[in-house]
């Protein structure tokens, strides 16, 4: 799997043993499996290193303008995306992200991150660049769509699987995500 890669794997270990302590107080405050949340940030942006490319803000017109499909999710999105611009004090030209206009380290669309990302550090703003509010607010996410307390059943249509394949919305996303999960804490265990 294009995810699955041993270099993504040395870089999912390295970001764990860089990070364990916030880790493990995200998954044990949300009661989430803290390979399940170190596996979306590194398929989502492979630990920071990809989460950019287009603006945010012309990746959403462009969708609005040129894919009528896409359009109405576009302009609502485009909306959230102001929203948050605004109440932050964020140049709307200044964010990249991704071709469809998710962005930060745990490339959110701005819909979900205006109501599900949280501000885990409490500084009084939500970071989509920094890793306590990202790391919290996958956590968070994970929660607010059914993910069950401490549950390690991964199973294909278990609520965590569910829960997990909501950040997508893909059969193949939850079940990369499963298996890159199981590779990293296999790696880990190894390593200890």
């Amino acid at each position: 799997m294009i995810f699955i890669k041993e270099s993504r794997i040395v870089a999912g270990v390295k970001f764990y043993s860089e990070n364990k302590v916030l880790i493990m107080q995200v998954a044990e405050k949300y009661n989430v499996d803290p390979f399940i949340i170190l596996s979306i940030a590194g398929i989502e942006s492979n630990y920071g290193k990809h989460y950019k490319g287009f603006t945010v803000f012309n990746s959403l017109y462009t969708q609005i303008h040129e894919m009528p499909k896409r359009a109405k999710w576009a302009s609502k999105e485009l909306a959230s995306y102001l929203e948050y611009c605004y109440k932050d004090d964020v140049n709307p030209q200044s964010i990249e992200g991704s071709y469809a206009g998710a962005f930060g380290f745990g490339q959110f669309i701005p819909s979900s991150f205006n109501k599900l990302s949280i501000d885990y550090n409490q500084n009084g703003k939500k970071e989509p660049y920094g890793w306590e509010d990202v790391l919290g607010s996958v956590a968070h996410y994970l929660v607010e769509n059914g993910y069950p307390p401490n549950d390690y059943n991964f199973s294909f249509r278990s609520k965590a699987w569910h829960a997990i394949r909501t950040y997508n919305r893909s059969d193949h996303y939850a079940n990369t995500v499963i298996e890159f999960r199981n590779e990293l804490a296999k790696q880990l265990f190894l390593s200890t």
